[in-house]
């Protein structure tokens, strides 16, 4: 038995393999840790953006521990990610669905899909990485494509099949936990396999 500081004792009913709490943060971390891999191994540089906000209000219950209590988005962010591979920028953002059936337009911020547009124009590679968590199933998919469906007013959402059909299935392995970067060379960098 594991001892804990608050003395709690672990909810045995929960196995830590199968459990959903945090379940829409395992993208982000996955993506970190690929990133940080890549890094590692001096394949590519992508960081994960820092949501900038503004702290309005911070408790000092003591000295040393200082509690911020209030704070508030500064500007709307970009996307959640960006760096360099192969000499050029990398643009992208994120997302998770529980939807078995499509990915909602509503989930991608009007700002972000005028920023992926802005990366795409000065000639950067630009994508959007999907998860669908019933699945366990992951995809990126190119911001064009994507720019050109969210702008299409008669839709809501991009249709599992057709992120399957349009995007690519993103290889998962122990390192990097998500392969994404196979996926831009063979998207991007097709002619100089």
């Amino acid at each position: 038995m594991i001892g804990y500081p608050n003395r709690k004792k672990p909810n045995s009913t929960v196995s830590s393999l199968h459990t959903h709490t945090g379940r829409g943060m395992s993208l982000e971390r996955d993506l970190n840790d690929s990133n940080e891999y890549y890094k590692e191994s001096g394949r590519a540089l992508i960081h994960k953006k820092p949501t900038p906000i503004q702290v309005v209000k911070v408790d000092y219950p003591q000295r040393s521990a200082a509690k911020i209590t209030e704070a508030y988005y500064k500007t709307p962010s970009t996307t959640d990610y960006n760096g360099i591979y192969r000499g050029r920028a990398v643009d992208f953002e994120a997302k998770e669905t529980k939807s078995t059936t499509s990915f909602p337009f509503k989930s991608i911020h009007p700002h972000q899909i005028a920023h992926l547009e802005q990366v795409l124009q000065h000639g950067g590679i630009g994508f959007l990485i999907l998860r669908f968590t019933s699945f366990n199933e992951t995809y990126m998919v190119d911001a064009k494509r994507m720019i050109d469906l969210y702008h299409d007013k008669s839709r809501k959402s991009i249709s599992y099949t057709a992120v399957k059909k349009h995007g690519s299935l993103i290889k998962e392995s122990f390192t990097p936990r998500l392969c994404y970067l196979d996926n831009v060379d063979e998207l991007y960098f097709k002619e100089e396999h």
